[in-house]
């Protein structure tokens, strides 16, 4: 029997194995069977091929082998992309079983990423993903699914268990399987210990995660945005998801609220001491902030006048109920990204209804903020949280009737209140869905395919209906001048705009050309201000906000700071004299970072640069970037001189630690008729 032949027969074995157990009461009964299975399949000769050569590996600093590293372990084979929400589920999982089961103990984790989507075969998108996620365990990319192809893998996510000298033992496809691994690990752990076969050695562990923390004080894969009008201007709320808080700035990027720590957990209570755990969508009521609380699977309420977080739906745990109707906490989620208010009219009345995108289950629920008379006449009380649109099955299935619907994966909703519809990024079919809140009917707009179980109809074209091709959008807003929607194309690393008259999606921002302007990484959500002129976006991979002038077409990064000193805790000054001429000019510094010591720039990391311009200085295109981009500003006719300044978040590393380093660089500004308009400058920067 060769590996696939044996791969296929244990993913039946143990479905059945499954149903078996849970016939048991007793673990010592549960064990027996295990144990018998383990003893069944432990001679097989069919073994699990090396890891092609040549793989790029994450969290280790050299590449695995079956026969050399993993030798005397029990080894759990995680195939996952990282775009799917029960790929994220499982990570969950492990990270709980990775806890009870240690290296030296006998079980390593690896993550075999095997992309759905080609922007996912990218290594450094999944060292992105392996970041964002705070995988700990050994990744490797098998970016041409030679592994997956070899063993025979049909679907995300799949987990093969290996025993110690790699024979496949156990083979489980999709999410919700802890239990289980607990059982076959104990098991094979005790079994193979009688006989002596497994090892207590080490991995040559390299972390990967700890190269982000520079970004702590700033941002850190931010997911989404809303935005707001106030007494003192406009507001952005900023789900800060790395960072697992909320932040609310003006529209300058001044931090006026810090909600939620640094450090994940599921916590009410005031601004400083709730938690949250990878927040993604926020959206306003009066003065409440609702929040979609991704990784705790609950919604939060932030109220602005309290200064106070609590909890109004969801236990904290994933659910797999796709019917829902209970009140409040009482219901559990799973894995809500994005919120949304519609006012829902009835007869006389109008009330608020919180519209959540479910992209656990694959569905539209709704948070009755008041009693409620909804489609057919059905009546939820107050603080009822139930399903309304998606059968809960995974596809792209349009009908006129809400629960017959089938969605795959929603993580964007926006709600176009005069046409009482809302738009959806559904973002594992490709495609903006439009949901009839006067029926519960669903509809096409752009992207995806007409056949509902094609959900791999995907690409960058630009065109009307189904002829335009997305590629895994999370976001979406609506600007009520332009009457158009804006989506995140997120794995296309653009900016979209799609004509609802028409259904013609086409490319308004983003490339992927080096030092451009519009060089996005992931963008996964956009917000528009309420004149129409800006687009915000969720810059997700590079750590960043950008807005656009939708009228002049310029782009910049907002600066996100607090209105404390900015220029605490430098580690290094630095201040250089430059010449620009009398008649303007541009200047142009790019900077080389030489170490003293054993210490060196780790490029793998977001070196960041930050350019603090005084007013009536000069221009500059963006006030942020990544090392080696240089810093490019442009200055005006004038005899002054002046001062700037650029802060530097560097990460150092020596072979086996990181440090995180804050360079502070004063430019003292001369201006000189004999100078060229165009100047070039490298600043060597010697740290000791």
């Amino acid at each position: 029997m060769d590996t696939q032949e044996l791969i296929e027969e244990l993913t039946q074995i143990c479905m059945k194995m499954r149903s078996h157990l849970s016939k048991f009461s007793e673990q010592k009964d549960k064990k027996a069977v295990v144990l018998k299975h383990i003893k069944r399949f432990e001679k097989n000769e069919a073994h699990i091929p090396e890891f092609p050569k040549g793989s790029e590996w994450f969290n280790v600093s050299e590449g695995l082998s079956f026969t050399q590293h993993l030798k005397g372990k029990i080894v759990l084979l995680d195939f996952f992309t990282y775009c799917c929400i029960n790929c994220m589920h499982v990570l969950a999982e492990l990270e709980e079983i990775e806890k009870q089961f240690s290296i030296e103990d006998g079980l390593v984790v690896i993550g075999v990423h095997s992309a759905k989507f080609t922007n996912e075969r990218d290594s450094k998108n999944v060292l992105s993903a392996v970041q964002r996620y705070n995988i700990r365990h050994p990744v490797v990319n098998d970016v041409t699914l030679r592994m997956w192809n070899d063993m025979g893998i049909i679907c995300w996510p799949s987990l093969v268990i290996l025993g110690p000298n790699g024979q496949p033992l156990v083979v489980l496809v999709g999410e919700d399987h802890k239990d289980e691994i607990v059982l076959y690990t104990k098991v094979m752990l005790a079994y193979f210990k009688s006989l002596n076969q497994i090892s207590n050695h080490n991995l040559p562990m390299k972390p990967a995660y700890h190269l982000l923390s520079s970004l702590k004080d700033g941002l850190l894969f931010p997911g989404k945005l809303a935005i707001f009008s106030s007494e003192q201007g406009v507001k952005l709320i900023i789900s800060d998801s790395g960072n697992s808080r909320i932040l609310i700035t003006n529209q300058h990027g001044e931090i006026e609220h810090i909600i939620g720590g640094t450090n994940q957990g599921f916590e009410d209570g005031d601004f400083k001491s709730a938690k949250f755990n990878s927040p993604q969508g926020v959206c306003m009521l009066d003065d409440v902030i609702y929040v979609a609380d991704n990784n705790n699977h609950a919604i939060r309420k932030i109220n602005l006048s309290e200064k106070s977080v609590s909890t109004i739906a969801g236990t904290g745990s994933q659910s797999h109920d796709r019917c829902g109707g209970r009140s409040g906490t009482n219901q559990d989620l799973s894995s809500p990204w994005d919120v949304a208010i519609y006012y829902h009219e009835y007869k006389n009345t109008t009330v608020p209804v919180l519209l959540i995108a479910i992209a656990g289950t694959h569905q539209i629920w709704a948070l009755f903020l008041k009693d409620t008379i909804w489609w057919k006449e059905k009546k939820y009380m107050a603080g009822t949280c139930a399903a309304i649109v998606g059968s809960g099955r995974e596809e792209n299935r349009n009908n006129s009737y809400p629960h017959t619907a089938g969605l795959a994966q929603p993580s964007g909703i926006v709600v176009v209140q005069e046409s009482k519809v809302a738009f959806l990024a559904d973002s594992e079919s490709s495609a903006i869905r439009c949901l009839h809140l006067d029926s519960g009917r669903v509809s096409a707009v752009c992207g995806g395919d007409k056949n509902p179980a094609n959900l791999h109809a995907f690409g960058d074209m630009d065109g009307k209906e189904y002829s335009a091709k997305l590629q895994h959008p999370l976001g979406i807003a609506w600007n009520h001048l332009e009457k158009q929607i804006y989506v995140a194309d997120t794995y296309n690393h653009k900016i979209k705009s799609v004509d609802v008259a028409t259904g013609y999606c086409r490319t308004l921002f983003g490339d992927r050309k080096p030092n451009s302007m519009f060089s996005f990484n992931e963008p996964s959500d956009l917000a528009v201000s309420p004149d129409g002129n800006i687009l915000y976006v969720a810059d997700t991979n590079n750590h960043a906000l950008k807005v656009i002038n939708l009228k002049s077409k310029e782009i910049s990064t907002m600066v996100i700071s607090s209105r404390r000193d900015s220029n605490r805790n430098i580690d290094n000054t630095f201040i250089f004299d430059t010449t620009i001429s009398t008649r303007g000019g541009e200047l142009n510094i790019s900077f080389n970072i030489v170490f003293l010591n054993e210490m060196k720039l780790n490029m793998d990391a977001p070196q960041r640069w930050t350019v603090s311009l005084p007013a009536n200085t000069g221009t500059t295109d963006t006030l942020t970037g990544r090392l080696p981009t240089p810093v490019s500003i442009k200055f005006p006719e004038g005899e002054a001189d002046n001062k700037f300044s650029v802060v530097l978040n560097i990460i150092g590393c020596t072979t086996d630690t990181c440090l995180p380093m804050k360079l502070s660089v004063m430019f003292n500004v001369h201006r000189s008729a004999d100078v060229p308009t165009m100047v070039t400058e490298e600043k060597e920067l010697v740290i000791q």
